[in-house]
């Protein structure tokens, strides 16, 4: 099945069953997916819609806050890892102009003795709101618990042990991302809500949005909108999954355009999950993706380099 927009639609029920042949097909359509496109729509992941409701109404009501009491929130000196990130400080690699939103990060809970608990920044606690934080968490740690079922079965395709990613990910550098872009009240010139830009991270989980306007490059390069079906989640490669398969699984540019100007009075909300590794991971191509046609493309580099690497070019970490 695939969408009309031309993205093909999976069913991660079939990866999870206990028929080889029903797990095979989740593995080879997914794969296929990556290889030509980098994005597919998920249906039957572990997120409720009731939670994904909730949510929502927390980000808005997070959103709708008095600009003084979310600029509590703004923690100086971490690159904007956790908490809130103000209305135009991010802009996409290449460009300099800052995109038309503000966001909100909640990133990983280390509950155990994992040394990693010391690289991370704890998480903000928002008093206004007190279900805020609960929500987040809940919805951080299903999204976390899809996207480690989506790297099996990308394991699998790549011929790589299927847990070859559990450990790597584990207590991962991951961020759940709720994004607020706000009516559009001035004439914006060159400023889109999210310029054209590929994910950092090894993969991204996007909930349905609001409102319309990402659309994704394809092969033919046509700019082709995207939007998420109820209870489904988007799923696309980032660029350290790009790197790690020496560009085998393709890492897809995309954006999110303004509205046509009767429009422009239209918020929208987004909230995206970028699921990152540990810092120790190294994306050095793997040899099985290196190929006389295929030559190695990437210079060795370890998850964390590359992430900081990335967060200076985007204006997030000087």
């Amino acid at each position: 099945m695939t969408f009309p927009q031309g993205i093909p639609s999976v069913d991660l029920a079939d990866f999870l069953s206990s028929d080889p042949a029903r797990k095979s097909k989740f593995v080879q359509e997914l794969g296929d997916a990556y290889e030509n496109i980098g994005f597919v729509s998920v249906k039957n992941h572990f997120l409720s819609q009731s939670l994904e409701e909730n949510l929502y109404q927390q980000v808005k009501a997070f959103f709708g806050l008095p600009i003084e009491t979310k600029e509590k929130y703004e923690i100086p000196g971490i690159a904007g890892q956790r908490g809130y990130i103000s209305f135009g400080k991010e802009h996409a690699k290449g460009r300099t102009v800052g995109d038309l939103k503000e966001f909100w990060h909640f990133g990983q809970y280390v509950d155990d003795a994992d040394p990693i608990k010391q690289e991370y920044p704890e998480n903000v606690t928002v008093s206004e709101l007190p279900e805020f934080n609960a929500v987040g968490k809940e919805a951080y740690q299903l999204l976390e618990k899809t996207g480690q079922y989506m790297l099996r079965a990308i394991a699998i395709f790549l011929g790589l042990n299927e847990d070859y990613f559990d450990g790597k990910i584990y207590h991962g550098n991951s961020i759940l991302r709720p994004i607020f872009y706000g009516p559009i009240v001035n004439d914006p010139k060159d400023a889109v809500r999210a310029a054209e830009h590929e994910d950092i991270n090894l993969i991204t989980l996007l909930m349905g949005a609001s409102a319309d306007g990402l659309q994704v490059l394809n092969k033919q390069h046509e700019w082709v909108s995207v939007t998420a079906l109820p209870d489904h989640l988007v799923v696309n490669v980032g660029d350290m999954l790009q790197r790690l398969t020496n560009n085998r699984l393709k890492s897809t540019t995309h954006r999110v355009v303004n509205p046509p100007r009767e429009m422009w009075g239209t918020p929208r909300y987004s909230i995206p999950f970028f699921l990152h590794p540990r810092s120790e991971m190294r994306l050095d191509c793997l040899d099985s993706c290196i190929t006389p046609e295929n030559p190695i493309h990437y210079e060795p580099i370890s998850a964390g380099e590359y992430l900081h690497e990335r967060l200076q070019e985007i204006g997030l970490k000087k």
